[in-house]
């Protein structure tokens, strides 16, 4: 059974500037500091609200410009969405982003390349695949699934060339299939291709757009993890520059003479200020804006929806499952979006690691709930797989991305009622002062690390060039 699996992202006109210039910066400033000094007048300086890889590109471009570049961030860490855990020695893992998705002109590939970061592609055709009893999926029921997905794409297809009216990806695709008239075994072979899309955008298909779900544009070449986790790549950017970790953004304002920005630990002053905060964290109003944001971008932040994708790596004795890449599970349509999707951690660690997704609706559900209950209900479609003995895990990891407050989410997607020129929209600035950056302002490649990238040197050029 062949998965969507990011078949979306762009890659065309692709650059890196100032790349070059990165091997011979010195070591990343990073403090927790609260004086605002520069030899700089007020006016040449850029604050660049985020240290994830947004911020950092346009922080990067910036100083290679001769700007003078603050970088405010509230964690204790640099990264944001993208997040390399150490907490298993010799075993880094990435709790956020982890795929370079089409290395192809990918800007996120040269940038490994200047690392030194040694990747391993994964390949979404390599999977084996079990029904809700553990048993594994046969050749006929494999092409009955695929059967069902490509009615689902061919009806989400002609709704987009013929519908004036947005309506929601599970409501298209449950009258075209004519749901209330099929068996619960076709149910459930549906549902298991409905939350496909939702692993896929991050979005719940009972909200996703239909006309605007895959605006997105396509991918070109492979996808690869980092062995050594994605920490390398903004390790490498962060390289040089003066980054205040610890300093929680509450309200930017700007008047023609420059910007504010207050933070729990004092005031900042600027010529110009780049935002790149998650739409979530804008959707949740925990930044103030002291003037108006234009009416488009208001529109924009409401209508755009920020999608879940959760993790749960598991760690255990010995390794129990196939070779393959990917194992796939498709529960009963009474446990909807459950555990279906798992990557093999171990080939390109080493170790004996599994990681199961859960997006959307449940990705949210669980969040909610202990790290125990997690993983007693992931066990429970293991053993159902592999067998009631399979020994408990010795150690998990368990994201809870949408309960982050500097998250508040994954990332983006279209929600039913917004349309790709939003982002556009969202990455308009505000009088020449205030940019914003961040993968949901990127029309064609939001939601993956390379739009973040892009995005922040499109708005650090607004700026510098």
């Amino acid at each position: 059974m062949t998965m969507h699996r990011r078949r979306f992202l762009q890659n065309a006109g692709l650059s890196l500037p100032g790349l070059a210039t990165l091997t011979s910066l010195s070591a990343c400033k990073i403090s927790a500091t609260d004086a605002n000094t520069s030899a700089s007048s007020e006016g040449e300086r850029v604050i660049v609200v985020g240290a994830g890889i947004s911020g950092l590109a346009a922080a990067r471009h910036l100083a290679e410009q001769g700007k003078d570049v603050v970088v405010l961030e509230a964690l204790n860490r640099i990264g944001g969405r993208i997040w390399t855990s150490e907490k298993w020695a010799g075993v880094p893992l990435d709790l956020g982003a982890s795929w370079i998705h089409g290395i192809d002109a990918n800007p996120i590939t040269a940038l490994a390349a200047k690392a030194k970061a040694r990747t391993v592609v994964t390949n979404p055709d390599s999977s084996t695949d079990y029904l809700a009893d553990g048993s594994e999926v046969d050749d006929a029921r494999a092409k009955a699934v695929e059967g069902w997905q490509s009615k689902m794409e061919d009806a989400l297809a002609s709704y987009q060339e013929g519908a004036d009216k947005d309506a929601t990806v599970r409501s298209v695709v449950e009258q075209a299939l004519d749901w209330s008239s099929l068996s619960d075994d076709d149910k459930t072979l549906i549902s298991f291709g409905l939350n496909d899309y939702e692993h896929e955008y991050a979005g719940s298909v009972g909200q996703m757009s239909a006309l605007h779900f895959d605006s997105g544009a396509d991918i070109k070449g492979k996808d690869v993890l980092f062995t050594g986790g994605y920490r390398q790549i903004t390790d490498l950017l962060a390289r040089g520059l003066s980054i205040r970790t610890g300093h929680v953004v509450e309200h930017i304002d700007w008047d023609s003479s420059g910007v504010t920005v207050g933070t729990d630990k004092g005031t900042f002053h600027a010529g110009h200020v780049v935002v790149t905060l998650p739409l979530g964290v804008l959707q949740s109003g925990a930044v103030k804006f002291g003037s108006s944001l234009p009416a488009s971008k208001r529109i924009a932040i409401d209508k755009l929806g920020m999608g879940v994708l959760n993790k749960c790596y598991l760690r255990f004795p010995k390794v129990f499952w196939p070779g393959t890449d990917w194992m796939t599970y498709v529960p009963d349509v009474d446990k909807y979006g459950q555990w279906e999707q798992w990557i093999n951690i171990s080939r390109p660690t080493g170790q004996p690691v599994l990681l199961g997704f859960n997006a959307a609706d449940f990705g949210r559900t669980i969040e909610g709930w202990s790290d125990t209950q997690i993983v007693n209900s992931a066990m429970g479609t293991l053993r159902t797989i592999f067998g009631s003995d399979l020994p408990a895990p010795v150690g998990h990891q368990i994201t809870r991305w949408a309960s982050d407050p500097y998250a508040q989410g994954s990332y983006s997607f279209n929600k039913i009622n917004s349309t790709p020129a939003m982002r556009d929209h969202l990455a308009a600035s505000v009088d020449d002062r205030v940019h914003f950056a961040g993968e949901a302002t990127h029309r064609n490649s939001y939601q993956t690390v390379h739009g973040a990238y892009l995005s922040g040197v499109r708005a650090a050029k607004e700026i510098a060039d």
